[in-house]
């Protein structure tokens, strides 16, 4: 971005959140001072000073009496731009992925998962509960239904494998080609704190997914419940697009 170039808060911050989550500073490092910031981006403090509240806001840096703004995270978010599974996008964060199976069942197609998989209600399904972490700490409750074409290749798949995503494209050759996102907030139900290990008095993050095969076939129709304060989703819009995209995402 040219120094003398004036930009808005919105445009500093997104900026500035751009150079945490490509590594530019690091977690824990201290930023360029207010003054810097304002000659670099050619606007006033003031201005600068309200880019960093929203980057404060997102959970990235805090301000430190005496140290100005310090990086607090930057690995952890996740591009809706990018169409990566879990274990994709932390392995690129310098993360280390892991699975683990709570429960995996055959059933019949409830009529929800039977309009978004295509297929007839009552028709063979495979429903997998997975808990998925991130350096060994569980940050997400995974459920997933699968239509009856993929469900044996998937139930086939051992429990602790990180990615069943990269193991159905390497030894199937199934692909994901593009994906649905729907995000809300939902409580805590007492199964779900029993699989994370949490207190009910917090929402979860939840984002309800299809994905599908390049010739549109969908591949699976699941729920991701993420902890607060560990992930953050980022929504960048512009008026060339007409369609929200996955940007970041604090887990």
């Amino acid at each position: 971005m040219p120094p003398d170039t004036a930009r808005s808060h919105r445009e500093i911050m997104s900026h500035l959140m751009t150079r945490i989550i490509d590594g530019e500073f690091a977690a824990g490092t201290t930023l360029p001072s207010e003054t810097k910031l304002a000659l670099h981006y050619g606007t006033t403090r003031g201005t600068v000073r309200r880019a960093l509240a929203g980057l404060e806001d997102r959970g990235l840096v805090s301000p430190v009496q005496g140290s100005g703004w310090i990086v607090r995270s930057g690995r952890q978010s996740q591009s809706f731009e990018e169409l990566r599974s879990f274990a994709q996008w932390a392995r690129s964060k310098g993360m280390t992925p892991g699975g683990r199976v709570r429960r995996k069942e055959f059933g019949e197609a409830t009529g929800a998962e039977a309009r978004r998989l295509w297929v007839s209600p009552r028709t063979r399904v495979l429903r997998v509960t997975r808990t998925r972490s991130i350096d060994g700490r569980d940050v997400m409750l995974e459920r997933t239904c699968y239509p009856d074409w993929i469900a044996d290749r998937v139930a086939a798949i051992a429990d602790d494998e990180a990615s069943v995503v990269e193991t159905l494209s390497r030894e199937h050759g199934v692909v994901t080609a593009f994906a649905e996102h729907a995000i809300d907030a939902v409580p805590v139900s007492r199964s779900d704190a029993e699989l994370l290990g949490v207190r009910r008095a917090s929402p979860l993050l939840r984002v309800r997914r299809v994905s599908h095969t390049p010739a549109g076939e969908p591949i699976e129709y699941g729920e991701d419940r993420y902890l607060p304060d560990t992930v953050t989703f980022l929504i960048p819009a512009s008026r060339e697009s007409t369609s929200l995209t996955r940007t970041e995402f604090e887990r």
